[in-house]
């Protein structure tokens, strides 16, 4: 884990100063609402329907049990008790008061914690795969590369008010568990035909009003370029992006206007006089940035020391929610949040210490936020897992249902968000009530079942295999449905079922899906790949031979 130094903390301490100042020069009416709004966006402060939202930067999803501790102690003073795992793999907070703010922010630089960057036209968190470092199909760890992406993103003075927020992920894997398609600039680490490492760059992705999945400039960047080119990238977004239309101002609508030959050849322009310049990243840079990811000190384990009780509970949480890792007896763990009357991705402050006391004693001092709003315990021993299950357990935390229908990804929605059309939560929690039988979950197998509560997509309802869109129909609240959305290994966006259905209607429409996936399939084939093979029809005549929309 990448550890601050006295830079860091400088700058960290500056701008809780800075924004200190801001606010109480707003608060006694020194500041008009239309000066102080970049100002707290550029701190992660948003004005939601109820309270102030507060958006905290987890790096690359890579958070310690101190960190975690203070966010529950937070939670505790400043909020109502609770935290939010965002999509971005970030903490939110739901009902800062704004005057306590700047306080909260100079706790949160007391063990390495900011909001920097966490909104506004800028460049935001850059995300990553939640089990980068540990997964067997692994090329190359993302997170050095994340970390230097966030060295240079930090504060760069070119790009603090871009047209659009921008949004990078980076993927280390055969697999992308970081959804590279669907941001504004995606990542993808590979070698070329001698070994050497290098990514290969897609641009123009995202989801929102207008869906595109990214498309790739370039097929191998050597990765001492990576930082240099992605300047070329911005610089050419920062200058041809769109100003006059917020709608139309993200990258992927510049790629498209211009076409990708087009737009390759414009950044490659902007490249050429900086190839080899200050940005050229160093093999001591290189090197200093994996030092700070280095492999954890394992034991020896032996996986046959570790038993497996006769308890049923036990045996399909190890099956669904444990992964495999690519140091023998260990396991990376997944602790879905997702539980009964939470919002998808909320975890209480109790249950933020319990995290911490489990990754101190049996994951070295980290956890991870996924975006899947989940929490995942990376390096547990095999032979621990039974005592994890146990205390999750009892924490409420140990339901075996990750990767399946009811572990879906979820916005605020109308419950909070001034901007949505619709209240989200109450259809997620509706579905996890209908579909709560595991066995039948575990039949169906991975379905992944996306919900946003508006056009904004916050909830990447465009690449669930199922997803659910809030829209408005003469101030009464409709959800939309999608089928075939994919976010990796040929990304595609979902296609629109039909007419929307009010919420009630939900739990019923994902249930007839469900009948005619499991009427239609072959034998171990997955969702997905049923939906993908036979279309959208049959789903539709099932859908709506009987529904009420």
């Amino acid at each position: 884990m990448y550890t601050y130094n006295h830079v860091d903390r400088q700058l960290l301490q500056d701008r809780v100063a800075q924004f200190k100042d801001q606010v109480a020069r707003y608060l006694a009416g020194d500041l008009d609402e239309d000066s102080f709004r970049p100002l707290r966006l550029q701190n992660g402060l948003y004005i939601q329907r109820q309270a102030p939202m507060l958006r905290i930067a987890v790096p690359y999803g890579l958070v310690s049990a101190s960190q975690l501790r203070k966010i529950a102690d937070i939670t505790r003073r400043y909020d109502r008790g609770y935290a939010h795992v965002s999509t971005r793999q970030n903490f939110q907070l739901n009902w800062p008061a704004l005057e306590q703010v700047p306080a909260l922010l100079a706790e949160l630089a007391e063990v390495d914690m900011h909001c920097i960057q966490t909104s506004g036209n800028c460049i935001r968190n850059t995300t990553t795969d939640v089990f980068a470092g540990v997964a067997p199909d692994e090329i190359e760890d993302p997170r050095p590369y994340c970390e230097l992406i966030r060295q240079w993103s930090t504060l760069h003075p070119e790009f603090a008010y871009l047209p659009r927020k921008f949004k990078i992920a980076v993927c280390g894997s055969d697999q992308d568990r970081a959804a590279i398609y669907a941001h504004d600039v995606g990542l993808a680490l590979c070698h070329d035909a001698a070994g050497e490492l290098g990514v290969r760059v897609l641009v123009g992705g995202g989801l929102g009003r207008t869906p595109v999945i990214g498309e790739c400039i370039e097929e191998f960047l050597p990765i001492e370029h990576l930082l240099s080119y992605l300047e070329a990238v911005l610089r050419v977004y920062n200058l041809l992006g769109r100003r006059d239309n917020k709608y139309k101002a993200r990258i992927k609508i510049l790629v498209r206007a211009m076409g990708v030959e087009a737009f390759r050849e414009a950044v490659h322009r902007e490249w050429t006089p900086l190839k080899y310049g200050d940005l050229t990243l160093s093999e001591e840079q290189l090197a200093d940035a994996r030092s700070h990811f280095s492999t954890m000190p394992y034991s020896e384990q032996s996986s046959s020391t570790a038993e497996t009780p006769l308890d049923p509970l036990y045996s399909r949480w190890l099956e669904r929610n444990t992964h495999a890792h690519k140091q023998a007896g260990y396991r990376a763990v997944t602790v879905v949040l997702k539980s009964h009357g939470l919002a998808p991705g909320d975890i209480t402050a109790e249950q933020l210490d319990i995290m911490a006391d489990l990754a101190d004693t049996y994951s070295f001092g980290e956890v991870r936020n996924s975006h899947h709003q989940n929490m995942v315990l990376a390096d547990v021993p095999e032979n621990a897992l039974y005592s994890v299950w146990q205390t999750l357990q009892a924490a409420g935390l140990a339901r075996a249902h990750g990767g399946y229908l009811t572990d879906l990804i979820c916005c605020p929605g109308g419950d909070f968000c001034s901007l949505a059309n619709a209240r989200s939560i109450p259809v997620a929690a509706a579905i996890g009530e209908q579909f709560e039988d595991l066995d039948y979950l575990h039949d169906l197998g991975p379905i992944e079942l996306n919900i946003s509560g508006c056009m904004n997509a916050c909830g990447h309802h465009h690449i669930g295999h199922i997803g659910i869109l809030g829209v408005d129909k003469k101030g009464e609240e409709f959800f939309q449905v999608s089928l075939g959305g994919k976010q990796a290994d040929k990304a595609q966006i979902g296609k629109i079922l039909g007419p929307s259905f009010k919420a009630e209607a939900i739990p019923d429409v994902i249930g007839k899906i469900l009948n005619t996936y499991v009427a239609h399939r072959s034998e171990e084939e997955r969702f997905i790949d049923t939906c993908h093979r036979i279309g959208i029809e049959p789903f539709k005549e099932a859908v709506y031979a009987t529904a009420t929309v």
